[in-house]
This record gives structure tokens, C-alpha cells and sequence, in this order.
């Protein structure tokens, strides 16, 4: 099955999303247990906020039905997002 990496970008609404994140997580866990999401996380340094999702799904088109269930894309906390194939290699790969 393809793998595909999503940036997520996020406003600068940090209280909302700490509010949040138990019900973002539950969401991407999951989906974790239905192999379908690989790692998730949000980046930890200075930059902008965001964060980066694996995701096995047949194509860009589920991932982002998947996308539009995350409570944090309901809230409209991620103000950008990205989806890109993502070919990898190593114990992901098909």
C-alpha cells in the first residue's frame, strides 16, 4: 500500500490545541491500530508550528477523507496542510 507524509501547519492557537490533543490523539491512535497511521507527531523545535503524519492509505484522495475526520482539522486549528507520496524504504515499505 502507498505511504504518504501530510505537514500539518498550525495557527498560533496553542491553548485550543493543548484542549484538544486528547481527542486529536485518540483519533490518530486509532487509526494507528488499523495500520493505516504509521508515526505521528508535532515538530519540537523554534519553527512554525506543525506537525508530520505517516499514513499508508490507496491514495492521496483517502488520506485526505482521513484528514477531514482529525478534531484538529474540524476545529480548524491546521491552517495548512500538505500530502505528498512518499515512497520510503525500510520496514515501512511495501
Amino acid at each position: 500500500m502507498p505511504t504518504f507524509a501530510v505537514h500539518y501547519a498550525y495557527d498560533d492557537r496553542s491553548a485550543e490545541r493543548d484542549a484538544l490533543r486528547p481527542e486529536h490523539r485518540a483519533y490518530l491512535d486509532q487509526l494507528a491500530a488499523r495500520g493505516v497511521a504509521l508515526a505521528f507527531a508535532r515538530y519540537d523545535d523554534d519553527g512554525a508550528p506543525g506537525a508530520l503524519l505517516v499514513f499508508q492509505a490507496p491514495d492521496a484522495v483517502a488520506v485526505e477523507h482521513l484528514l477531514a475526520e482529525d478534531p484538529f482539522v474540524i476545529a480548524g486549528l491546521v491552517v495548512s496542510h500538505d500530502v505528498r507520496h512518499w515512497p520510503a524504504i525500510g520496514p515501512w515499505a511495501s
